[in-house]
């Protein structure tokens, strides 16, 4: 299957909040938010408000009693479905909170927790279990970029991100490829970088898959994403949208990265 005869993918942004925002703050910012977007442009992109997990319930009830169309995404979990697990959230937690997707890998994970790829793809199957969707998160470090190494660290988390990932759910996943570099530097990869990235993912996925789930793949670029450089990444067409961390926190700026055109 080419891309050319692929069905277009659906963009998507998603708001990482990370450990900003009481429940409180998390309401009044997308009550603001939903001042700033129109149901068209809800119809245009999917949007995903990744609060942390104290605001998780009072974003639900917002979005659900005042009909908003953004998806609610959680910025982490815990592979089992129940147990003692001190300070954990499980799949089947989320999902009572009707989570849509849930972000998996992220760096700040990865390098500040210790999640290595087996843990993550862990927790990539438990969310796909739960009926949910991973935005797994896959990157190189500025050393690793330095050394030539991008290629093999990126395939590599793919391959293993995606290890007994059957191909029907494969193809739903989200990728959000995040250069470590750019996360919070205000550095950033241009969208030429990105897109030959992600073009690596799609061949990674292809080799592991087919054609038909390597192009079926929603693929995000994250790093230092604002409203200035958003349109020059949205423009390339192997980059489907953004996984926002910082521009994500102020209500008129992820409506600008929103309505990029």
């Amino acid at each position: 299957m080419s891309p050319s005869s692929a069905p277009p993918r659906h963009p998507i942004i998603a708001a990482n909040w990370k450990m900003h925002k009481t429940h409180l703050e998390a309401i009044q910012a997308v009550q603001k938010l939903s001042y700033l977007l129109d149901v068209r442009d809800a119809e245009r992109v999917e949007i995903v408000i990744c609060p942390p997990f104290t605001a998780l319930r009072s974003v639900e009830t917002l979005l659900d009693s005042d009909k908003l169309p953004y998806e609610l995404g959680a910025q982490n979990v815990w592979f089992d479905e129940r147990g003692a697990f001190t300070g954990e959230v499980s799949p089947l937690m989320l999902r009572a909170l009707r989570v849509r997707y849930v972000i998996v890998g992220h760096s700040e994970r990865r390098q500040s927790f210790g999640e290595d790829d087996q843990v993550v793809n862990k927790k990539v199957r438990a969310v796909l279990k739960a009926g949910m969707t991973p935005i797994l998160c896959v990157g190189e470090t500025l050393e690793e970029r330095e050394a030539d190494g991008t290629e093999s660290k990126v395939s590599q988390q793919i391959r293993r991100g995606f290890d007994q990932v059957p191909a029907e759910q494969a193809a739903t996943m989200v990728v959000a490829y995040e250069p470590i570099w750019a996360i919070g530097t205000g550095r950033n990869a241009d969208a030429a970088d990105a897109g030959r990235v992600i073009e690596l993912i799609r061949a990674t996925l292809a080799d592991r898959y087919d054609d038909s789930v390597a192009n079926s793949v929603r693929a995000q670029y994250g790093g230092s994403v604002k409203p200035g450089n958003i349109r020059e990444f949205m423009a390339h067409p192997e980059i489907d949208g953004a996984l926002v961390g910082g521009a994500s926190l102020d209500p008129e700026d992820l409506a600008l990265i929103v309505k990029y055109r």
